[in-house]
Formats: C-alpha cells, sequence, structure tokens
C-alpha cells in the first residue's frame, strides 16, 4: 500500500469523466493495489470517502469509510438509482483542503456497484452515507462540491498548527 498523492482543485483532471472498469478486471492487481491506496490515503487525510480521479486515475472506482462499523465500502462502477427528501449538509473535499459550504443532498439514495470481489450490490443509503456516495459519484462525472454550493456558504477555515 502506498499514500497517493491527492490532486487539488486546480487540477484539470478533476473535471474529466471517469471510465467504468471492465467487470473482469476489477479482481486484477492493479485495481486491487489502487483501492488498498485509496483507502490508505483516505485515512490518513481523514476523510470520510475517496474517488480514484482524486488521485489522478480516471476510472469508477469510490471508497467510503463513515465509521459506522460497516465499511470501507468499496464502489466501483456506481450507478445512483433513486433518491429521496433532500437537506442541507455542511462539506468539504480533500481536493478543496480547508474549505466548507452547504451544499443541498438527498436524504436517502439507492445505489448500485460492485464491490472490490467483482459482487453485484444494490444499496439503500441514508444521512452521511448517502451524502458521502453523493459527492463522490459527482468526482466520477467531473463535478466538485463547489459546483453546488449555496451561494455566500463557501468558508476557507485556517488549519490549526
Amino acid at each position: 500500500m502506498a499514500l497517493r498523492q491527492i490532486r487539488g482543485q486546480k487540477d484539470e483532471i478533476l473535471r474529466k469523466k471517469s471510465r467504468e472498469v471492465n467487470i473482469d478486471d476489477i479482481t486484477l492487481e492493479k485495481n486491487q493495489s489502487l483501492i488498498d491506496d485509496m483507502l490508505e490515503t483516505m485515512y490518513h487525510y481523514n476523510g470520510v470517502g475517496l474517488a480514484a480521479v482524486q488521485v489522478g486515475i480516471l476510472k469508477q472506482i469510490i471508497v467510503i469509510d463513515i465509521e459506522d462499523g460497516k465499511g470501507p465500502y468499496i464502489l466501483i462502477n456506481p450507478k445512483i438509482l433513486k433518491t429521496k427528501g433532500e437537506k442541507e449538509c455542511d462539506e468539504g473535499c480533500l481536493s478543496f483542503p480547508n474549505e466548507f459550504g452547504k451544499v443541498i443532498r438527498p436524504t436517502e439514495v439507492q445505489v448500485e456497484f460492485y464491490d472490490r470481489d467483482a459482487k453485484y450490490v444494490k444499496l439503500k443509503a441514508k444521512d452521511l452515507l448517502a451524502q458521502a456516495i453523493c459527492h463522490e459519484v459527482d468526482h466520477l462525472n467531473g463535478v466538485l462540491f463547489t459546483d453546488k454550493v449555496i451561494p455566500g456558504t463557501l468558508e476557507y477555515v485556517e488549519q490549526k498548527q
């Protein structure tokens, strides 16, 4: 496992659409290593989620851990099937260190994806997990949280030394 460099807000790759992973390739060593590296990187920077594009790889791979005792969640080729409700959420992003804003996200989502063992999964997620899934799926489509921030709510918070 290795720490990967997180691409910052000015990196053009963050605006590109990620490609689907061939289902037969999910279990290849290079993809398994990428998943492990993404997890290590996410945990190192105290993130809740990370999309492969944030480490410079245009593949539809997401890792999420909301510390609910059920994670980490590995979502490959995720597709949001349904959303329900909406709420205002505080949000940040590892590609935008120390920036936070309020966005509107669904309270529930139903998503289908493949896990790291190439097994098909359909998941109903609520609250923080739903928010994280939406945030990371946006990354796969070249959409950044700053695109969705409610005007006037984006703040830069100085990091404590």
